[in-house]
């Protein structure tokens, strides 16, 4: 092992050894739920949160190169956050190490860049609602992706069972539309590519962050892939214009979603069994489809159809979390 990476395994022991008390309240059975659910209602209020920002900044939804702009700003303040609230709590400016800057390239290009690109463009053209069930299939498209590409995990039959029930509450919400909107490329067609850019940048995650701190690993990743986006927004010509104190303040609001959520979760995963953690993740799409329904006003979400594609994608996610937990056990 390099001297390099001695350090900073040995700045992660005095970091943990440090939050002694933060370990202490995410493994308890209370502090590891709340945690849990409180990082699945930020990311559940994102897709209301980003569809309020573009009405409140008056942004068409074709206008896709501002749309980049909107995420490349949300994502750059977001690792600042990130990276400010990590330096506070460890008491020591966080670097990114000659042997982290290219895992935080490469993580960056699947979990912002990539994933956000095909998110951003899709809520612009579906409802927050079906994006939110969709975009569950994260989970399981993270599962196929880790055991038939990376070879990290054996594909048990459960696991493909739980797949299985959840693409088909995919598939339920898109067959004639939820509310009258029939499926399209651009909405829920990106909203799904974005799901398969976050399955790899989970894989990618696992396997780059050993020995790694993860909230210097999320924090820079942000602030480069947000760098990235808005850069290539405003080359394509994309504008944010008629900033408000409201709008203002929902693009903060999006920045500490992306900041505390990612990096509360990462804290979850590095004291706790990844199942333990996991299995909360069945309350993202749950979430999600009340907070839209509440804040967009998306009244159909609780239709036959909304509340059984709801029920399958919770179900599955259930199913191939309960296997490991049990194993664990």
């Amino acid at each position: 092992m390099s001297e390099e990476n001695e350090e900073n395994e040995d700045n992660i022991v005095r970091s943990t050894e440090k939050g002694g008390r933060l370990k202490s309240f995410v493994t308890s059975p209370f502090g590891l739920c709340v945690t849990a659910l409180f990082c699945c209602m930020l990311w559940g209020s994102a897709f209301s949160g980003v569809k309020v920002g573009y009405k409140a900044l008056s942004m068409d939804s074709s206008d896709w190169a501002g749309q980049m702009v909107f995420a490349g700003i949300r994502f750059f303040i977001a690792g600042l956050m990130a990276i400010a609230a990590g330096s506070i709590s460890q008491r020591k400016l966080l670097l990114p190490t000659k042997s982290s800057i290219p895992k935080i390239g490469i993580i960056s290009f699947f979990q912002t860049i990539a994933q956000y690109f095909f998110y951003y463009i899709g809520l612009a053209h579906t409802t927050g609602v079906k994006a939110a069930v969709i975009v569950a299939a994260n989970v399981f498209a993270a599962i196929l992706i880790s055991a038939l590409l990376f070879k990290m995990e054996k594909l048990t039959l459960r696991k493909i069972t739980g797949c299985v029930i959840g693409f088909g509450g995919i598939i339920l919400i898109n067959i004639g539309g939820l509310g009258g909107q029939s499926f399209n490329l651009l909405g829920d067609g990106f909203i799904f590519l974005c799901t398969i850019a976050s399955g790899f940048s989970s894989a990618f995650m696992k396997k780059l962050s050993g020995g790694e701190d993860p909230v210097m690993l999320s924090g820079y990743q942000f602030m480069f892939g947000g760098a990235v986006m808005w850069l290539f927004g405003a080359v394509c010509g994309g504008k944010i214009g008629g900033f408000t104190l409201f709008s203002a303040g929902m693009l903060i609001y999006l920045a500490f979603v992306s900041a505390a959520a990612y990096s509360l979760w990462a804290v979850l995963l590095k004291f706790n069994p990844v199942s333990k953690v996991a299995v909360y993740g069945l309350m993202n799409p749950v979430c999600g489809v009340i907070i839209s329904a509440i804040v967009l006003d998306e009244g159909g979400a609780f239709g036959l159809k909304g509340v059984c594609a709801l029920a399958m994608v919770c179900i599955g996610i259930y199913i191939v979390n309960r296997r490991n937990e049990r194993k664990n056990s």
